[in-house]
């Protein structure tokens, strides 16, 4: 979760080290580096590549190099019309970049059913179909079962929440289950496990916010506005930010950080201070990508913690439950010299069972309910993720632009200067309305 930094900056060098770097393959694919997505990756090609019906000449060979710099070297290389790998790594907040130089594909006739409409549509730009969702990455609400469970007990608790949630939310609310919570609740409980707030509370924050001027944080961050109304542009391309929508999430925001319901440095906190923050027993709740989840609940990686945290979707709004997701998945180069051998395999890879036997072997892929209860046994994790895509998943209007990550950079800077007292209300959404126009109009 943290931005890439550009490492090659030569078209020819960077032309030259891919050159030396592919054997002979008749469809050559150029895949994420690492970790869980290049085990499954491998494991779904060996099993693509023993089919009977797949012909030598379309048999797929993988390559990969560094992440650092991933996406600036793979915008360069499309540029220059390489054709050193016939299909690419895409990522949602990136098509857009990449579109000029790719083509369009078809995926399996059940598709639909296999990932959800939701997750197709995380690698969709202008209405058409880039890639096949491989990966997914979105959020759940964590918290302290504990916490809740001694709190919805005690009466006198529940008099204090009220007296808590009515001074600084201006709304008496009682407390529930993290199952029932809106944003509201999310904030009142919030409030009342702070010390700040309340001196009884038994942790020194109710939650843990990730205010650094960072783009993914503000991905976060927009779930709870979505689930207002929120998006970035209208049907007919009218910028949106300044909102009802917008103003009542960053609000929430700022009454949690002045009260002191999150850490006084969350200026300074991304993924990996949030986690350490939960895991230390000193935040009550938090929202947090659902990569987080294997170490939080492991007893090992977070003795604190682990055996009373649950993770569910995050907080519902007047317009639903929402969560922000994005993916990675695989799409075909225009330039590549066998694209009928690199359509088939990602149409392959969208299929039932490619989808299963991808995830079995450690993909994050996002699986409709029907699908996934086959694996449920060996990946339980996926289901929420699965579900959450489905139900609750959503893509800002523009979320998939050639100018998405700016988007995002620019709502992280303006936003961090309200949050943190540079600039009023106003003024940024103000700011923010005009650069998102610059950028996607």
């Amino acid at each position: 979760m943290r931005t890439v930094r550009k490492l090659f900056y030569g078209g020819a060098a960077s032309a030259l080290l891919l050159a030396t770097s592919i054997a002979q393959a008749d469809v050559t694919v150029l895949g994420w580096p690492g970790g869980p997505e290049e085990t499954a990756l491998r494991a779904a090609t060996e099993i693509y590549n023993a089919r009977a019906e797949v012909a030598e000449d379309d048999k797929v060979k993988l390559i990969f190099f560094s992440r650092d710099g991933f996406f600036d070297k793979l915008q360069a290389d499309l540029a220059a019309g390489t054709d050193a790998f016939d299909a690419n790594l895409l990522a949602t907040y990136s098509i857009g970049r990449y579109a000029p130089y790719m083509t369009p594909v078809s995926l399996s006739e059940d598709a639909a059913d296999v990932f959800g409409e939701s997750v197709l549509k995380t690698m969709q730009f202008d209405g058409k179909q880039y890639g096949v969702p491989t990966d997914l990455s979105l959020h759940f609400l964590y918290y302290r079962t504990d916490l809740i469970e001694e709190l919805l007990a005690d009466e006198s608790a529940a008099a204090k929440y009220g007296d808590i949630s009515e001074k600084h939310l201006g709304v008496r609310l009682e407390p529930k289950s993290p199952d029932d919570w809106t944003w509201q609740d999310f904030a009142a409980n919030a409030l009342y496990f702070s010390k700040a707030v309340n001196p009884d509370s038994p942790t020194r924050y109710g939650t843990v916010l990730q205010l650094k001027n960072l783009l993914f944080n503000i991905m976060v961050f927009h779930s709870l506005p979505r689930s207002y109304g929120a998006d970035w542009m209208d049907a007919d391309g009218n910028i949106t930010v300044d909102s009802d929508a917008y103003r009542e999430a960053l609000k929430m925001y700022k009454i949690l950080v002045e009260a002191g319901a999150t850490p006084k440095d969350s200026f300074s906190y991304e993924y990996a201070e949030a986690n350490s923050a939960f895991g230390s027993g000193q935040v009550a709740a938090m929202i947090q990508w659902n990569a987080a989840a294997a170490d939080l609940t492991d007893t090992e990686k977070t003795p604190v913690t682990a055996d009373v945290t649950k993770t569910i979707a995050p907080p519902t709004g007047p317009d639903g439950r929402f969560t922000h997701v994005h993916g990675l998945g695989l799409g075909v180069n225009a330039n590549g010299k066998n694209p009928d051998g690199a359509k088939a395999f990602i149409e392959w890879l969208s299929t039932e069972d490619a989808a299963k036997a991808y995830a079995l072997a450690g993909g994050a892929t996002g699986l409709t309910s029907g699908v996934v209860s086959d694996i449920a046994n060996e990946r339980p994790d996926l289901v929420p993720l699965g579900e959450y895509a489905s139900n609750y998943g959503f893509v800002m209007n523009g979320g998939t632009s050639a100018k998405a990550l700016s988007v995002y950079e620019l709502q992280a800077k303006e936003f961090t200067d309200y949050l943190s007292g540079g600039k009023s209300l106003d003024e940024a959404l103000s700011a923010t309305k005009d650069g998102m126009a610059d950028l996607l109009n």
